[in-house]
């Protein structure tokens, strides 16, 4: 490997403030908008869809737009950090792996990033580069500025359809974290567990598994919940396939009759 491509949100950092301001904004209790944002992620949803059950409708761009403009829009500081990142970060490019972090966001969030001086070769989000996961042309960006070949480029991040599948149609390596809800709800599908090269509890593990020879997984006993849909996969490549079986979310976030159908609506890009 040479190298290592991190996603942002709940991979590197904690989500915690992000979903706790949006209930601030509302003016919901945050347990309400944690509630809804784990029913979304256990359907395979999009979890701003937790937003629209509380304000069916609501446009999540323009929301944000408006709550930029009145001075409560995002932030990041070092407590938004998972404590492994930065001392693992660090390691991995004491062993000459080249490190990027790429992952959905606003241009804010990389401006916000960046200024955390990560131990990192390069910080950069989806808008800065104008393609958001689990679009081909996000990891068709990440091959640009790997520096490595596709196999020798590894992609670590916590959501199945916007991480971990889109990656390996990439013909990258792939890492899934379990961490967030949509790394620890899924973590145990055996789609997950068949498309990853590796699966970890912690950053704190890749640097051994990155240490050792040849392909490792860590077992689990699989579990019988439908892994979240790939919406767009590479040209001419076929899309994983995924069973469709899920939940309905409550009747104001289920959008259009054509949200209705046997399959879910895929998730859309995580944040940053």
């Amino acid at each position: 490997m040479k190298t290592i491509v991190f996603d942002t949100g709940e991979t590197l950092v904690r989500d915690d403030r992000h979903w706790a301001s949006w209930a601030d904004w509302l003016g919901v209790p945050r347990h309400t908008v944690s509630a809804l944002v784990g029913a979304a992620v256990a359907q395979g949803r999009d979890c701003t869809d937790a937003l629209r059950v509380l304000r069916p409708g609501m446009d999540v761009g323009e929301a944000g737009h408006a709550r930029a403009a009145a001075g409560r829009g995002e932030y990041l500081d070092e407590t938004d950090l998972y404590p492994d990142v930065r001392p693992v970060l660090a390691e991995l490019r004491t062993l000459g792996l080249r490190i990027v972090v790429a992952g959905d966001g606003t241009a804010r969030a990389g401006e916000l990033l960046r200024a955390l001086d990560l131990p990192a070769d390069l910080v950069v989000t989806s808008q800065e580069w104008g393609a958001a996961k689990p679009d081909w042309e996000f990891f068709a960006r990440v091959l640009e500025v790997s520096g490595a070949e596709p196999e020798a480029t590894l992609y670590v991040g916590d959501h199945p359809a916007n991480d971990l599948f889109p990656a390996k149609s990439s013909g990258l390596r792939a890492a899934h974290i379990r961490r967030g809800p949509y790394g620890h709800w899924w973590a145990d599908h055996p789609d997950v567990v068949e498309a990853a090269d590796w699966r970890v509890g912690a950053l704190t593990e890749l640097p051994a598994l990155l240490g050792g020879t040849g392909r490792r997984k860590a077992l689990a006993a699989p579990s019988a919940r439908p892994a979240p849909a790939v919406e767009s996969t590479p040209p001419g490549e076929e899309p994983n396939p995924l069973p469709a079986e899920t939940a309905d979310l409550p009747e104001e976030a289920a959008g259009p009759p054509e949200a209705a159908a046997e399959e879910p609506a895929p998730p859309g890009p995580s944040r940053a």
